[in-house]
C-alpha cells in the first residue's frame, strides 16, 4: 500500500473518530442535562444545580441550560446567581416568555430599584433583531446573500438582455445589502452575547468609590442582584454605570459579567 493510500485512510479514520467522540460527548451531556431535570422534580435543587453547572463550565451553551441554572439558584436562594443566569438566557432566546417572567420574579428581590434612563428604540430593534438568530446562521445568511450577488453581478456585466441587466442590477444591489446587514448582525449578536458590557453585582453591599481604590469617596451603595455596566478597568477595580446614569468604581471580585 502506497504511503498516499496508508494517508488517505488514517485522514479517513480521523474524521470518523472525531465524529465518533464528537457524538459520545452530546449524549453524555443530553444525560447528564436529563439527570439533573429528574434532581431539581426531586426538590434536591444544589445536585441539579451542580450536574446543570458541570455542563456549563465544559463550554455547552443553550437557553435552556441557562434558564434552569437560574431556577436552581432562585430556589437556593441565590437571587443574584438566579438573575445573571436568566440574563444569560434571555441573550440566547429574547423571545422567551417563562424567561422574562422569571427574571422580573427575581429582579423584585433586589434592594436597589433605579430608576433606568430609556433606551432609543433604533439600539432596541437593532438588539432585538440581532439577537433574534444566532451569530452563526446571521453569518450563513451574508455568505449566501454575497454569493448570490456575484451570481447576478455576473448576470449584469455578462448577459446582453436589457432586462437580465436591469434584473441583475437590483437583485445584485438588494443580496449586498442583505449581505451587509448579516455580517452586521452576526458581528453585533457575538458581542452582545460573548463580550456584553453588563454585568451583576454578587456582593451583599457594594461602596461605588469616585476612584480605582479604596481611598475613594463613597458616591452610592447598591446591593447584590443589581444590574450595572462594565467600563474601564484599572488593576482590580471596574468602573461601572447604574442604570439611573450614576458611575463609581468598585472591585472586580463582587461583580460576574453576562
Amino acid at each position: 500500500m502506497s504511503m498516499k493510500n496508508k494517508a488517505v485512510i488514517f485522514l479517513i479514520f480521523a474524521l470518523f473518530s472525531m465524529t465518533l467522540t464528537a457524538q459520545e460527548g452530546k449524549e453524555q451531556a443530553a444525560l447528564k442535562y436529563a439527570n439533573s431535570v429528574a434532581r431539581y422534580s426531586e426538590g434536591k435543587y444544589q445536585e441539579a444545580l451542580n450536574g446543570w453547572m458541570e455542563l456549563y463550565n465544559s463550554g455547552y451553551r443553550s437557553a435552556s441550560l441557562d434558564y434552569n441554572i437560574g431556577n436552581a439558584c432562585f430556589k437556593l436562594n441565590n437571587v443574584p446567581g438566579s438573575i445573571l443566569f436568566y440574563e444569560r438566557a434571555l441573550l440566547l432566546k429574547p423571545g422567551g416568555e417563562d424567561i422574562r417572567y422569571n427574571l422580573q420574579i427575581a429582579r423584585s428581590m433586589v434592594v436597589d430599584k433605579l430608576a433606568e434612563i430609556p433606551e432609543l428604540f433604533f439600539v432596541t430593534w437593532y438588539n432585538l433583531i440581532s439577537l433574534s438568530l444566532s451569530s452563526n446562521h446571521w453569518a450563513i445568511i451574508s455568505l449566501v446573500s454575497f454569493i448570490l450577488f456575484l451570481c447576478f453581478v455576473s448576470l449584469y456585466f455578462y448577459t446582453r438582455n436589457y432586462r437580465l441587466k436591469v434584473t441583475g442590477f437590483w437583485l445584485g444591489l438588494l443580496f449586498i445589502i442583505i449581505s451587509g446587514s448579516g455580517f452586521a448582525f452576526s458581528s453585533h449578536n457575538r458581542s452582545l452575547v460573548y463580550n456584553n458590557d453588563k454585568a451583576i453585582i454578587f456582593t451583599p453591599v457594594v461602596n461605588g468609590k469616585s476612584s480605582p481604590d479604596n481611598s475613594g469617596n463613597d458616591l452610592f451603595v447598591i446591593h447584590e442582584g443589581t444590574k450595572v455596566s462594565v467600563g474601564e478597568k484599572v488593576g482590580d477595580w471596574y468602573e461601572i454605570r447604574l442604570s439611573d446614569g450614576n458611575k463609581g468604581w468598585v472591585s472586580a471580585n463582587c461583580l460576574t459579567r453576562l
